[in-house]
Parts: structure tokens; sequence; C-alpha cells
């Protein structure tokens, strides 16, 4: 292998897939969330895959993600959780469907739906029961309904909410409050709708902490890419991307030698070390440098020393058995994110999606 590759293994997705699958009650639907880049990977590879599977839904952040997946051939409902008014024109023209967060975002795409002499666009409607970020919070759902019933330009296609923290059974109680107020939510809306609405709130965590919560959809994130929230169930499921590199070059560092930008690491005794073809640039942050972070070198442990750079990293191989063009896993199979986040008080989440666009993606299958 002569360079960096980011390799995205389709068939670990199939599996966190029948997972997370096989914890849901009959005919639950499953979207699957591939913004990001299909968080860091590929999303166009990823959403392939899991049409083939017989996933029910997508969901992306922004109007762009989901262009990029019909231009990719991808025909499954697409969910734009953070549309932005300027966009609703290629929204409608692409197929997309937007979130609708507020009486701003609803009246607007109302008038564009109108505008174009559109029937029934299915939008999503959003509840903030929470987390304070998106969606209508503490309004009378009449209001809501009273726009929606004086158009025939769109119609409802879902309710949903966003939990805080299913992944934390800390704040159980607090969880519970966000199921009963988004279940009140969806009640009045479809007293007055008079037709039911797909309803999800559920992430990955809450399919496996709370099953009463999985309504008739679940979304699912991280889960699909191999990471649980919690050690058990990382255990069950298999990451999908995995960080590959090579052994640029070796030194031999005489004690009070200096290796890096600013000297920031200093030989105390005689050290070996190796220089790797990936930095900052390629979403390794610098947070990872002067003993922080570290990478696997043939099933080993290989301190990142001094500062990371835009384009190297720098490791301690002293006492490994290595050699120049030899294989070095950052993460994924054999190198957990999880752990290595950790080391710098992250989530695997930021580490995985940070993966730069110059890094090559490798899908296999």
């Amino acid at each position: 292998m002569p360079h960096t590759v980011l390799e995205i293994d389709l068939n670990a997705l199939s599996h966190n897939y029948d997972y997370l699958k096989s914890k849901l009650n009959p005919g639950v639907k499953m979207l699957a969330v591939v913004k990001a880049y299909g968080y860091g990977s590929e999303s166009v590879a990823i959403a392939k895959k899991l049409e083939e599977k017989g996933i029910d839904y997508f969901a992306v952040a922004y109007t762009s993600e989901g262009i990029t997946l019909r231009e990719g051939g991808i025909k499954t409902p697409i969910l734009v959780l953070h549309p932005q008014i300027e966009n609703f024109e290629k929204i409608i023209e692409h197929c997309l469907e937007p979130s609708i967060y507020s009486f701003r975002v609803l009246n607007a795409f109302i008038a564009t739906a109108e505008e174009k002499n559109i029937t029934d666009y299915p939008v999503h409607i959003k509840f903030n029961t929470g987390l304070n970020r998106l969606g209508f919070k503490d309004v009378n759902e009449k209001d809501i309904l009273e726009l929606i019933k004086a158009t025939g330009a769109i119609k409802i296609k879902s309710l949903f909410s966003h939990l805080v923290a299913s992944e934390d059974m800390n704040e159980k109680t607090f969880t519970l409050h966000q199921i009963e107020t988004f279940t009140k939510n969806s009640e009045n809306i479809i007293n007055g709708l008079g037709y039911t609405p797909i309803l999800h709130q559920s992430n990955t965590s809450a399919i496996i902490n709370y099953p009463q919560a999985q309504f008739n959809m679940v979304r699912t994130g991280i889960g699909l890419y191999g990471y649980g929230n919690i050690q058990e169930e990382d255990l069950k499921l298999k990451p999908v991307a995995t960080l590959k590199t090579v052994i640029s070059q070796i030194h031999e560092i005489s004690i009070g030698e200096t290796v890096g930008y600013n000297r920031a690491h200093t030989a105390a005794k005689k050290e070996r070390t190796a220089t790797l073809p990936l930095g900052h640039a390629d979403g390794i942050s610098r947070a990872y440098g002067k003993g922080r972070g570290y990478v696997m070198i043939n099933g080993k442990k290989a301190p990142i020393i001094g500062n990371v750079c835009m384009d190297m990293i720098m490791v301690n191989v002293t006492k490994i058995d290595c050699q120049e063009g030899d294989e070095v896993i950052v993460f994924g199979k054999g190198a957990s994110a999880v752990a290595l986040s950790a080391r710098i008080k992250s989530i695997p989440y930021e580490l995985i999606t940070a993966i730069s666009q110059r890094v090559e993606r490798r899908v296999i299958e």
C-alpha cells in the first residue's frame, strides 16, 4: 500500500445494519443517517449498500448532501435535517424532504411549494423536546395544523424529535420526559390531522436503551458505522472505516536530539522514530501530539511524539519490530476509535468525521 487510505468495509456495514434491525419491533422502519460524507466515509457507497439491504429512509444535514446522493443514483426518500430557505427550490428539484422546525421555515416552504403549484409535498415537522437546537417548542399544535390545512401544497410525512442523552442512563428521567413530551406533541397533531404520519425520536443509543420509544421508525447514524456509545455494544458492532497509512522513513534519534516543529520532543535516551504520511490536514488533530495519541504498528502501540504536522506525524517505534513501508493502522479494525479519541477527551464521532477528503476512500466488500 503506497499511501494513506480510508478503507470502507461494506460487509461491516451490512453486519451493523442487521444487528440494529434485530433490535426493532416488527414493522418499525429504519432511517439511516448518512450526513458528513457518511460519517467521514463515503456517503454514496454507504447509501447504495443500505438500499440493497432495504433501508426505509435516509437523512442528511444539508441540501447539498442530499443532492450528492440523488446524483449518485439513490432513490430512497431523503430527509434534510437542517435545510435553509434559500435552498427550497433545490430541495424540490431533487425530490428531497425538508425538516420544518419553525413557523418561519414552514411559511417559507409553503410559499415555495404553492408558487410551483405542487400538491402534497412531503415535509417533516420537528419538535424541540429538550435539546434546544432546532424544532417547535412550547407551541400550540393547532397553529401548525391551521397552516397545513390551509394549503394543499404540503403533507406531513413524519413528526420527529431528538433525544439529548439516550446513551447516559443517569439521565433516564430526562429522556423519559422527552419521550412523553414528543408523544403528546404527536397526539395533538394526529388528532387534528386525520391521518398518522411516521413518528421517530430514537437514535442509535435509544434503539438499545429505550425500546418503548421506537414508535414506527428509528434513526441510526453512529451505530451503522460501528460504534454503539456503550462498550458492550461496541463489541457487537464492526467499524466500517479503517484509516491506514505506511511508514515513510525511520530515524535513529540520539539522546538530546529533538523531533518535529518547535522541538516539541526531546529524546531522553536513544530512540527510533517513524515518519508517517498524514497530519492535521488529513484530520489527525494537533491535540494527539506529544504522546497523547498513538497508532498501531504490527499489533503494538506507537505513541505520536512531538507536534502533529500538517502532512506528517512522527511516532516512537523504539520497541517495535518494523521497517519502512510497513502498514500502520490509525483507527478501525484492530485500533479502537473510541480509545484513541478518549485520549484527548473527545468522541469517535469527531475523529471519524474529521478525515479530510484528500485521503483516498477505498470501498471493499
